[in-house]
């Protein structure tokens, strides 16, 4: 029985959405696809796949087993691009695309030892906030922050993102220090592009409605104003790591956060065929960064 070819069947009908689109990238028919799909779940005993005649649905178990299958695949793809790739060097330009704040603070500083140990790399980083179309765009590769979990592109993450609300002592010492996630009611919360922070608590996820003097659509405005003592800000703990050891910024309401599907990813177009210079960019931020990046050490996240 060929048992990965069934979990890649499963993979592309998810990816997809249709197991017409999936048995056109495979070039197989539909009811190829439909039959591999039920000998799948017939050998598991359980339904993974929710059919209705206008769309596909994963079940609680189907979505486990399809975090898990991404993971055996992409293991599986890489082990095999291993060993095609041989001995092969990293060479030529290396297109990255890479948020405003995070590129100039976590890549920028690091070029220097990836180029020194692969100097037939050129890479050209193009910094910006708004996502590219990375295949339209002509790029290898684009670093971004999101729940990416969903996209049809390969997505591998580099490092956590944890975001937390914080304010400078000032500020809190004028305004007073919210007790409960109600209190931000009556303080100056500032945000670019956002009417409400999302945010998971003891209780479960919660709306806050972002209300304030000043409107942006810079991240990095925000940082400045918040540093200023202006008021309270939801931020990445890359962003304001120092800050926050340093004692520049506290934490608020430290029970609420962001969830954690929400991490730094490296997103590129296809691991089939990956060029050896994408392949050892990926993997040298993902060393550098790693499960517990350097930004977060001593934040007792």
């Amino acid at each position: 029985m060929d048992r990965f070819g069934d979990l890649d069947v499963f993979a592309r009908v998810v990816t997809a959405k249709s197991m017409s689109a999936a048995g056109r990238q495979l070039n197989l028919s539909p009811a190829v696809i439909s039959k591999r799909i039920r000998r799948l779940e017939e050998r598991l005993g359980v339904r993974l796949l929710q059919r209705t005649t206008r769309q596909l649905s994963l079940t609680e178990a189907g979505q486990g087993f399809y975090e898990r299958v991404v993971s055996v695949l992409s293991s599986i793809e890489d082990a095999e691009a291993w060993v095609a790739s041989g001995a092969g060097q990293a060479r030529g330009t290396l297109r990255v695309s890479a948020p405003t704040s995070f590129g100039r603070l976590h890549i920028a500083p690091h070029l220097k030892p990836f180029l020194d140990t692969h100097p037939q790399v050129t890479v050209d980083l193009m910094l910006g906030d708004a996502f590219v179309d990375i295949v339209g765009e002509g790029f290898d590769l684009a670093v971004r922050i999101a729940d990416l979990q969903d996209s049809s592109l390969v997505a591998k993450r580099l490092a956590p993102n944890h975001r937390v609300l914080c304010a400078t002592p000032g500020y809190l010492a004028a305004a007073g220090t919210p007790g409960s996630i109600e209190d931000l009611a009556r303080h100056t919360l500032i945000a670019h592009n956002a009417d409400h922070w999302r945010l998971d608590g003891p209780g479960g996820p919660v709306s806050v409605r972002v209300n304030g003097p000043l409107r942006t659509n810079s991240s990095e405005v925000v940082r400045e104003a918040l540093l200023a003592g202006l008021g309270i800000a939801l931020r990445s703990t890359w962003d304001v790591g120092p800050e926050l050891k340093s004692g520049a910024l506290q934490r608020v309401l430290p029970e609420y956060s962001v969830g954690k599907r929400v991490a730094v990813y490296a997103v590129y177009p296809s691991r089939r065929h990956m060029e050896q210079k994408v392949r050892a960019f990926v993997d040298y931020l993902g060393e550098l960064y790693g499960a517990t990046p350097y930004w977060d050490e001593g934040l007792g996240l």
